[in-house]
């Protein structure tokens, strides 16, 4: 068995294993999670979440191969090449995130939104409540209903033609997360730049003639600065009426925040609208709502203690580059993980999947693509059905870097995976082989805080005696600090 081989300039571009153990941010948490988890659960602190740590420990298996992996095998030339398991985690593994990301536009591209304009509005509140929306999942869907009621409502008033029963079809998503590697709950919608109505039409046969329902679309025009500022105004109200009804503020407060100038605080844009026909534009724009917290290309080595953090959107009064330590990384990083069972997206008006109208909206997405070349099989070895919400993981690669990953890189033939290596004995025995490691990269036990820089601060404080840097031993009786002599 070989290992996979770089193409030479003559060859087409092939796929190469990635290798996570190389990178900045798996060696940040290699070496500092485990001080990180012993100084989170410390004394009078509460304990860190199950799914968080769950989540960095599935991060450190993901995409090694002493941990199991798939063989592919080409049948032409015998060349064989090795596919580590990943880990499928949310808000740490930088691989997995964009696979998500890029699923999640894909099937959102080619089996859910039609063949119409699609604007996305986007709703950020002030950070005084911002705090009440970060952990509180039922107020960020109340929070969003009354978002997208309002949008709803604006887009029946712009939309000629439609009845008061018309509805929006719209994917919303809630980010937790800013630019900055900072706690920021916001809301991401992409909607149809419309309103769906349903009209009954009677279908006359040879024999009978049976109602039917077809969708009209009405698209909404005049949609102009005027008209955002209203859905703005009325959705800022509501907003803060919900907050009162639910004792978050109190009215004093809610009427204070209304007097707010510029907004309150509040942001609504809507001014990115993509085309019925660009379907690579809306792709990339739903890629952008379905991004991960953060992105492994901006994260640099600064010194020895510290990381680099590039801010691609920087404010007016926010640093263009955070320099973080390794142990504050891995805090913002933990923060911005998800709770377990929280939806990613969620799917409104017509679009949602209760949606009588549904079925007829989407039947005008476009087909998938076409999968690529793949030995043939026989009907009893032929996979499950799979959902279209679900793509296969070669398909998904050739969609990202618009290259096969079952391709032979010494004959340029299509190639099939004969197996699923997950026994240690036979996981050795490959790697050996192979002259890869055996062995999973080692994590870094808890250290305590560097002695060698207090001996440094206590002789520049002029202190010339011995530093003792073993433990000092425990009092032989407790002194009360309280008490002033």
């Amino acid at each position: 068995m070989d290992a996979a081989v770089k193409p030479s300039a003559t060859q087409a571009r092939c796929y190469q294993r990635r290798r996570p153990e190389q990178t900045l941010w798996y060696r940040t948490v290699q070496t500092h999670f485990e001080t990180w988890l012993a100084l989170a659960d410390g004394p009078g602190d509460e304990s860190t979440p199950a799914y968080i740590e769950q989540a960095f420990r599935r991060y450190l298996d993901c995409g090694i191969l002493a941990k199991g992996f798939a063989r592919a095998h080409c049948d032409e030339c015998g060349h064989d090449f090795l596919i580590a398991f990943s880990c499928k985690g949310r808000g740490v593994c930088p691989s997995c995130n964009t696979r998500r990301m890029a699923e999640t536009a894909a099937h959102l591209t080619d089996h859910v939104f039609p063949r119409l304009p699609v604007r996305q509005w986007v709703l950020s509140v002030p950070k005084r409540l911002r705090y009440f929306l970060q952990r509180d999942t039922a107020l960020q869907g109340a929070v969003l209903r009354i978002f997208l009621r309002g949008v709803e409502r604006c887009l029946r008033e712009h939309s000629p033609g439609c009845v008061s029963t018309a509805r929006i079809g719209a994917i919303a998503f809630i980010h937790r997360f800013g630019s900055s590697l900072n706690a920021h709950t916001h809301f991401h919608c992409c909607i149809v730049d419309g309103v769906f109505q349903a009209v009954a039409k009677i279908v006359e046969t040879a024999d009978t003639t049976e109602p039917i329902t077809s969708v009209d679309f009405h698209a909404a025009t005049h949609l102009d600065i005027v008209a955002i500022a209203q859905v703005q105004a009325k959705i800022r109200q509501r907003i803060l009426r919900a907050f009162v009804r639910r004792g978050l503020i109190s009215k004093g407060d809610r009427d204070e925040m209304l007097s707010w100038e510029h907004g309150g605080g509040f942001s609504l844009d809507a001014s990115v609208c993509i085309g019925g026909t660009d379907r690579a534009g809306l792709e990339r724009l739903l890629r952008y709502c379905a991004r991960p917290p953060f992105a492994l290309e901006h994260l640099h080595t600064l010194d020895a203690e510290h990381l680099l953090y590039h801010n691609p959107k920087p404010r007016t009064d926010s640093p263009r580059d955070l320099v973080l330590t390794p142990l504050e990384l891995i805090d913002k990083i933990a923060a911005l993980i998800p709770p377990p069972r929280a939806h990613r997206h969620r799917y409104y008006g017509v679009l949602a999947p209760n949606s009588p109208l549904r079925a007829a909206v989407t039947a005008t997405a476009p087909l998938p693509v076409v999968a690529p070349p793949v030995v043939e099989v026989t009907v009893a070895d032929a996979p499950p059905h799979r959902a279209a919400s679900h793509y296969l993981w070669a398909m998904l690669l050739a969609r990202i870097y618009e290259t096969l990953p079952l391709v032979c890189t010494l004959c340029q033939s299509p190639m099939r995976i004969i197996a699923f290596i997950t026994e240690g004995s036979s996981v050795r025995k490959i790697l050996e082989h192979l002259g890869e490691s055996t062995l999973p990269p080692k994590v870094a036990p808890a250290r305590g805080p560097p002695l060698w820089e207090m001996e440094a601060a206590h002789r520049q404080a002029g202190n010339d005696t011995q530093w003792d840097s073993r433990p000092q031993p425990e009092p032989v009786f407790e002194f009360d600090q309280r008490v002033a002599w």
